[in-house]
């Protein structure tokens, strides 16, 4: 059985429809950017201090995902304020988002990168408070789920 180093909802959702066994444990790391860390070594760094801190004893999943917006890294936010100007600095702008990926075992590692171009549209501040009452974007990179609500914005 696979170790799924997440809380999130939506990794769960992804290991259930391919029909892979996993328990959930989620850890606390320190998520903070290093200094002039680049987002794409950010993501790589938390995908593989999670992954090694679920359990070394047996295989484990753990991803990361960041927004980034002229080298700045916007992960999750950390409350309504800070969702909100994350969602009005994307707005009408192109942004890169990086996930990676761990796979590790008691013997071996592997990640993965990957990333996507997005563009916003316009986002008007009543449109980007309405979205953060929802809830969706409160536990999501940069504030925003592109395969949620969110997705109106590109």
């Amino acid at each position: 059985m696979i170790v799924l180093a997440s809380a999130s909802p939506r990794r769960a959702e992804w290991l259930e429809r391919i029909g892979v066994p996993f328990v959930v444990r989620p850890v606390a790391i320190d998520e903070s950017p290093r200094a002039d860390e680049p987002a794409p070594a950010y993501v790589l760094r938390l995908a593989r201090e999670k992954a090694a801190a679920a359990a070394a004893d047996r295989v484990v999943l753990a991803a990361d995902t960041a927004v980034c917006l002229d080298g700045r890294i916007f992960g999750k936010p950390r409350g309504k304020h800070e969702g909100l100007a994350m969602l009005l600095a994307l707005s009408g702008r192109e942004h890169q988002v990086f996930t990676a990926l761990t796979v590790r075992s008691p013997d071996r590692e592997a990640c993965r990168l990957a990333s996507a171009i997005v563009t916003f549209r316009a986002i008007e501040p009543a449109e980007a408070a309405a979205y953060w009452r929802t809830g969706e974007p409160a536990d999501k990179a940069g504030g925003y789920g592109m395969q949620g609500m969110g997705g109106v914005f590109v």
